[in-house]
């Protein structure tokens, strides 16, 4: 009678650990900074009207976060005499921008709730919704309580981020890693309406034709054989993944929808809560 007592006890102990690590919840900052996520949507909507291409911006961040080592905010530390940013990870260097609408969002959101509260990995996750939602595409809820980790890693961003030469397996087996099926490998890739092609943000390449919308012109384009990289094209070639593609590029709602999922999926990937890492005071550096 003791063991299965004490075992009760340590599976509701258990439950309780899990319960605490892994949940996220939309409502997390209703009752402590209920002005938080206002703040995030007057930034994010000012930003994207006065350039539209920072919509693909800053959705871009909360991916390449996310897919490093989790979603930790680690994507916007600069580098310390401890570890190098991954901002100059190959994926990201002269790529990845809109970090100083981060900045802005950070102090607004930080003088709104009258001290630091929101993490910087949580603003991410809003921005990236916000600024889909400006571009004219979907909404949903997203899931709050991430913390912000304290250390990056430009070795490991090399390795995890999907780059522009990877053909279908390598794509499939990328995503499989984050535990990201290939419906959420084809409907986030729509993520990659603009990137700089070299030498900084003055000179984009259009992944998208459109990209101050959020539309399904991206897979129009790869049913008719105009994708821009190996790996926009491999997604329609004759593979697994081509009766996706074509749905999207006829159904905008079922990509929408699915987009949707496909996020939410991706925010819940290795979160730092409970009393993990840390609310940062600058996005930027440690505290």
């Amino acid at each position: 009678m003791a063991s299965l007592t004490s075992f009760l006890l340590h599976a509701f102990l258990w439950l309780g650990l899990a319960t605490t690590v892994f949940s996220l919840s939309p409502k997390f900052y209703d009752k402590v900074c209920p002005q938080a996520l206002p703040a995030i949507n007057r930034i994010v909507k000012a930003a994207v009207q006065s350039e539209p291409r920072m919509g693909a911006s800053l959705l871009r961040l909360h991916f390449h976060d996310c897919f490093v080592n989790g979603c930790d905010g680690s994507l916007l530390l600069d580098s310390t005499t401890a570890f190098e940013t991954e901002k100059n990870a190959r994926g990201n260097l002269n790529s990845v921008r809109g970090f100083e609408v981060v900045d802005k969002i950070k102090a607004e959101v930080d003088r709104v709730c009258g001290r630091p509260t929101v993490s910087c990995a949580d603003i991410l996750a809003v921005a990236a919704r916000d600024s889909v939602v400006a571009l004219g595409g979907p909404t949903w809820r997203v899931r709050l309580g991430r913390r912000d980790s304290t250390t990056a890693s430009r070795a490991l961003a090399d390795i995890v981020l999907p780059s522009a030469s990877m053909d279908l397996p390598a794509l499939i087996d990328n995503f499989k890693k984050q535990g990201l099926n290939q419906r959420d490998l084809v409907a986030l890739s729509e993520r990659r309406a603009t990137c700089p092609r070299t030498g900084g943000n003055s000179n984009l390449a259009p992944f998208d034709p459109t990209p101050a919308k959020f539309d399904t012109v991206y897979f129009k384009n790869l049913v008719k054989q105009r994708g821009l990289l190996t790996s926009d094209q491999a997604l329609f070639n004759g593979g697994s993944t081509d009766q996706l593609v074509k749905t999207y590029s006829l159904n905008p709602d079922i990509f929408w929808n699915d987009f949707a999922k496909s996020i939410i999926k991706m925010g819940n990937i290795k979160p730092l809560t409970g009393k993990q890492g840390q609310i940062r005071v600058n996005c930027r550096k440690a505290n």
